[in-house]
């Protein structure tokens, strides 16, 4: 036992190194980074989708944000799954409190039975857009932009090589939930990872018209279950890049109880599973991070039960270098990144020492949430997203299986909980 504890005390501080040093090159690029923006003169006409199936916590100020962009031409398309749909009145309400004109609200006509309803919504606003957009954005609603989002959005598509420009979600928990816990934890190595691999995110994401034309993205779409992970490698094969855009790092202020980070975690494996371009790279990187620290944890039980005391010490302190290791790096993360958050005059993390000491209980329990999610995921072909029942056997191959409108029922209980 004494060999395997070394070599785990080897591994997990070797992969504790990787995550360090790429962790740093994001933070590097995210600190050099300048986003050059184009004048009004430059700026192409813009179309910016946002899909709804429900009321998100914080719709009225998403919609409102959206609305007050220093962009010159644009305008915002919302796709609402049903009029009896709550977002249908939120969103008719604060459009008309506005009093602008650049907004279109459209139910959803047609449910597609061969892809998610988001890929639904996404074809039909493409579909009826006139030639006379250039640019598409698409943004989420559990995120609020700031002023400058579209203009630092449809900038860097100015260079040719660049087929796609994005951001990426940041969570704020305010340590009232441990799911919200747990998805904040997951996330800071995400957001890393899709730097690394160039993945966009369909929360805050621009292409070319010309460029969905070319590439069949829209053809994709008609039979896929997600809008954005397929996007690198449909891109790739045309000489097109994904450029992330630092300052569009959005910030997510919703919770999330346990049971929803359970069912979301295994929704976005499955999704991975299905079209991210390096998915067995995320596979070695869940065995590392995920079932090496299970193990060092088994394995220190069992050397106590026989004894072993050198053997118990040496994988206390391998768990407990690697773990400690975590929360700085996630630490310094939060702290590298707030000056971006508090220049969209957002709120960040709140870092007391309550907050410290639960982001460090945190680190496992995402850790067996994960590795519970990657287990269940290699099975899985049933998935229930926002009451939407789908039955997935392939990336091709989704089928939707029950769907009904969206109504006020379906809202949880406490009004900051992510749907």
């Amino acid at each position: 036992m004494r060999d395997l504890a070394a070599f785990l005390f080897r591994s997990l501080l070797g992969w504790l190194g990787i995550q360090v040093f790429i962790s740093l090159m994001f933070l590097l690029y995210v600190r050099l980074s300048r986003t050059k923006t184009l004048p009004d003169e430059q700026l192409p006409k813009a179309a910016v989708i946002l899909c709804l199936r429900g009321a998100d916590p914080f719709l009225p100020n998403c919609i409102e944000a959206l609305l007050k962009q220093n962009y010159p031409n644009y305008d915002l398309k919302l796709i609402i799954d049903s009029q009896d749909d709550p977002a249908w009145q939120i969103a008719g309400d604060t459009i008309k409190q506005l009093e602008v004109t650049n907004a279109d609200i459209s139910h959803l006509r047609v449910i597609r039975h061969n892809c998610s309803l988001k890929c639904s919504a996404l074809i039909q606003a493409i579909s009826d857009l006139d030639d006379s957009y250039e640019v598409v954005a698409f943004v989420d609603a559990d995120i609020i932009v700031h002023s400058n989002w579209l203009r630092e959005l449809v900038s860097p598509l100015d260079n040719p090589k660049v087929g796609a420009t994005t951001g990426h979600r940041w969570y704020v928990p305010t340590g009232k939930y441990w799911g919200s816990l747990v998805r904040y934890t997951g996330n800071i190595a995400s957001v890393v990872q899709m730097y690394l691999f160039g993945i966009p995110w369909g929360g805050t994401l621009a292409l070319k018209t010309e460029v969905l034309r070319q590439t069949g993205i829209v053809e994709q779409w008609a039979q896929a279950f997600g809008e954005d992970l397929m996007m690198h490698n449909i891109l790739k094969k045309h000489g097109l890049r994904v450029k992330f855009v630092p300052s569009l790092i959005m910030v997510n202020r919703e919770e999330c109880d346990l049971l929803g980070i359970i069912d979301y975690v295994k929704r976005l494996i499955l999704y991975s599973r299905l079209y991210h371009p390096r998915w067995l790279a995320i596979v070695s990187e869940a065995v590392s991070s995920i079932l090496f620290p299970t193990l060092v944890i088994v394995l220190f039980f069992l050397s106590l039960g026989d004894a072993q005391w050198e053997v118990a010490d040496l994988l206390f302190k391998s768990y407990s270098i690697y773990t400690l290791g975590l929360l700085s790096l996630m630490l310094l993360m939060e702290m590298a990144l707030q000056p971006v958050i508090r220049s969209q005059g957002q709120p960040g993390t709140k870092l007391s020492m309550g907050m410290v000491g639960r982001m460090l209980l945190a680190i496992p329990v995402t850790q067996w949430v994960y590795g519970l999610a990657m287990l269940s995921s290699v099975w899985i072909s049933t998935v229930k997203w926002r009451g939407i029942v789908y039955r997935i056997r392939g990336p091709w191959n989704v089928r939707l299986v029950e769907y009904h409108p969206y109504d006020f029922l379906d809202q949880p209980v406490d009004s900051k909980i992510s749907l």
